[in-house]
């Protein structure tokens, strides 16, 4: 391996840092650590403000910006291939080196100043303070926590440093040209932080306990409809026509999958209970009017299960449902359709979220995200590709193929509209999960490249009273989506 140098400050370095250098330690890279004398320390304060909500929280174990004592130095004795500056002031040298900023600012208090006003941080890696070779949009999941917020923008920070140094490695670096001078120092003050922390941030923690004791920290409705006219995917409208299916108040239906079979439409749903705090898969058969069925659970894990999707393929119908705190990615087969399945392999390890199959050019492919370690598990899209539905399933080489909460997280299945075009339904995080859907366009797909257009937000108009949705699925005649609502505590959808 090339020697990669890292650039961490001499005092009160932060976990996120260290982070990064075992990261790339565990990869196999030549890393030597370098002392910045001078770098600037975040105030005492912020790091106070963000321990004692950390243990408001009940969150025992450090966060990524919990200042540590010291990162040893390990000088080298030949020079370096790449310098990597966590610093965010490292001297000039003639080596190749990527700064990562925050918001264009070099110092990372810059993001824990606008996580405390409520803004939502990007970062840019820089190499050599002209070329922007890399771009991350952190999801923050919590919004009423400071502390959490600045946990998930330095996650992706750690992501983002090990995926440059891993693209320059490896020779498939490429960026933008910028001016110098659009690099700001972004020190920021603890007076600057406790005004923004108490002008946004407490307020809206005070506003989420608020919520929380009198609602449900979540609630979502599933929409169905029977139509011939183009759908959602095609007009990117909600439009007219939505029925909810009703629940009991005490759980919840979401992430809606439809599946034809034998002439009759079905829907798999995760069917969440609030007072057992995880979901079980459950199915809406339909009658020959439109009607629904009373729900019934058709499969259940000891963990969480989700975005239960079905299909056929093989001779069989399958289930791919999500189930990250499991830690990996199961596949199911039917043996008695729809309440009985049985577990048939293991496709992926890992935190993966949502995985979507794609049949395309003579292999399957699975868009997913993938937590990382840290942080948010809506914000890091990665692809992996196999000659057939057991795999071997393997990652593609470009993972992660981006960070950006806009387009990460995938919302329904692919489908082709009239032209042949094929889309993905997107999740959109910038108003907070559940906060909104987009389609992109799988512009190209292979081993050298995955590009996804810009996203298409869908417009929310129409009859269907809860907006905020996340998934959006079709087959046949039936439509379905899912749309956060806010329910009381002890009162029900029905």
């Amino acid at each position: 391996m090339l020697p990669i140098d890292i650039i961490v400050p001499r005092s009160a370095p932060r976990r996120w840092q260290g982070m990064v250098i075992e990261r790339l330690q565990a990869e196999g890279y030549d890393v030597a650590v370098l002392q910045q004398l001078g770098s600037p320390s975040w105030p005492a304060a912020v790091n106070a403000i963000f321990a004692l909500e950390r243990r408001l929280f009940r969150r025992t174990a450090p966060g990524l910006s919990a200042p540590q004592p010291e990162i040893p130095a390990s000088p080298r004795s030949r020079v370096a291939a790449l310098r990597l500056d966590l610093a965010g002031d490292a001297a000039p040298s003639d080596v190749p080196t990527i700064l990562l900023t925050f918001d264009g600012a070099r110092f990372d208090l810059s993001a824990a100043l606008a996580v405390a006003a409520g803004d939502l941080p990007v970062i840019e890696a820089v190499l050599d303070h002209t070329v922007v070779v890399g771009r991350a949009w952190p999801m923050i999941d919590k919004r009423e926590s400071a502390a959490f917020g600045i946990e998930d923008v330095l996650a992706r920070a750690i992501t983002l440093a090990v995926s440059v140094v891993r693209a320059f490695i490896e020779g498939r670096l490429t960026g933008e040209k910028r001016a110098p001078e659009t690099t700001r120092n972004g020190e920021g003050t603890a007076m600057q932080f406790a005004a923004a922390y108490l002008a946004k941030s407490l307020p809206r923690l005070g506003r989420e306990a608020f919520r929380r004791a009198r609602f449900r920290h979540a609630h979502w409705c599933v929409g169905y409809r029977f139509t011939d006219a183009l759908g959602v995917a095609e007009t990117g409208r909600l439009g007219t026509g939505w029925s909810v299916l009703p629940d009991s108040g005490d759980r919840f239906y979401a992430d809606p999958f439809p599946f034809q079979w034998q002439g009759r439409s079905f829907v798999f749903v995760e069917d969440y209970v609030h007072a057992v705090g995880k979901a079980v898969i459950s199915v809406v058969p339909f009658n020959s009017d439109g009607t629904p069925q009373e729900p019934r659970v058709v499969l259940e894990e000891p963990h969480h299960l989700s975005y239960p999707q079905v299909f056929e393929r093989d001779g069989a119908i399958w289930m791919l449902p999500e189930a990250s705190s499991s830690g990996k990615l199961t596949l199911y087969r039917a043996v008695g359709f729809p309440d009985r399945w049985v577990a048939e392999s293991v496709l992926i390890e890992g935190e993966i979220s949502d995985a979507t199959l794609l049949d395309h050019e003579g292999r399957l492919w699975l868009f997913a995200t993938n937590r990382d370690g840290y942080g948010s598990t809506s914000d890091t899209l990665v692809v992996f590709y196999a000659p057939a539905l057991i795999g071997p399933w393997k990652p593609h080489p470009l993972n992660p193929i981006l960070i950006d909460r806009r387009m990460a997280r995938p919302g329904g299945a692919f489908f082709r509209d009239r032209e042949g075009r094929i889309f993905l339904p997107v999740q959109d995080g910038t108003l907070g999960y559940g906060g909104g859907l987009g389609l992109c366009e799988l512009q190209t797909l292979d081993m050298q490249t995955v590009r996804l257009s810009q996203p298409r937000p869908i417009v929310a108009d129409g009859d269907w009273p809860y907006p905020r949705i996340h998934t959006l699925n079709h087959s046949g005649g039936l439509e379905v989506i899912d749309g956060i609502a806010a329910v009381r505590k002890g009162s029900g959808n029905k």
